[in-house]
């Protein structure tokens, strides 16, 4: 498939990447709530976003800052 656009869900997940969330398990809920998506099926989405590159096009601040944190976790391990 050779979308050129990121489709609703795909915008919608890097938009409440954008969001601070306060307080424990708000992020939860607000994947749960909003998106209508258990957050193990939220993080896999996100992880495969972050490899594509129409998301970067689309935002690249939100997936470069993200791209360093899943860098840094590896680099972690």
């Amino acid at each position: 498939m050779d979308r050129q656009e990121l489709d609703a869900r795909e915008q919608a997940i890097l938009a409440l990447e954008r969001r601070g969330f306060a307080g424990a398990g708000a992020k939860e809920r607000a994947i749960r709530e909003e998106l209508d998506l258990a957050p193990v099926r939220y993080y896999q989405l996100l992880n495969a976003l972050l490899d594509d590159e129409r998301a970067l096009a689309h935002d690249p601040v939100t997936v470069n800052r993200l791209r360093r944190v899943r860098e840094a976790r590896r680099s972690e391990r």
